[in-house]
């Protein structure tokens, strides 16, 4: 990170975990409901409570990671962010909200494909500890395709 004080970057992280708020309840907007209920759903999904808790934690961790690459200067790992923050924020409505389930898998491995790039980039670019908070978010974002993959092959 760039040779800042403290005092002089925890204002910009706010304005990050504000702009992941955002998204956060911009995809909040479109919930599961009676289409959802339904599909046909993977075995393996996860309980509907679960989704709420565990996407909050995963966008504090967006949130401070694309602090870090803010402050690192990369202007690909800047792109790589926001690129994906955007496509993450546009699934619940094109999933939920208009219920496009391949359009919405296409997207879903855009989102996979660009933080993988945005994780080994951020590695190579000695940004460890964001590449470490978006590890957890990977992670579900593949059991993510693999539920919309399991959706659009049985319904």
């Amino acid at each position: 990170m760039k040779s800042l004080k403290l005092q002089e970057k925890w204002p910009s992280l706010i304005v990050f975990l504000l702009i992941c708020l955002a998204v956060f309840s911009f995809g909040g907007l479109f919930r599961p409901g009676e289409w959802y209920l339904a599909l046909n759903r993977a075995p393996w999904s996860p309980p509907n409570i679960a989704f709420p808790i565990v996407w909050t934690f995963l966008y504090v961790f967006i949130a401070i990671a694309g602090w870090q690459i803010y402050h690192q200067g990369n202007s690909t790992l800047r792109t790589l962010w926001a690129s994906q923050l955007i496509l993450n924020g546009l699934w619940s409505w094109v999933f939920f909200g208009q219920h496009w389930v391949a359009f919405a898998l296409l997207n879903i491995v855009f989102i996979d494909i660009l933080v993988i790039n945005l994780i080994l980039k951020s590695r190579r670019a000695g940004l460890a500890m964001s590449s470490l908070l978006l590890t957890p978010y990977i992670i579900w974002l593949l059991l993510a395709t693999s539920l919309n993959t399991y959706i659009l092959l049985t319904n």
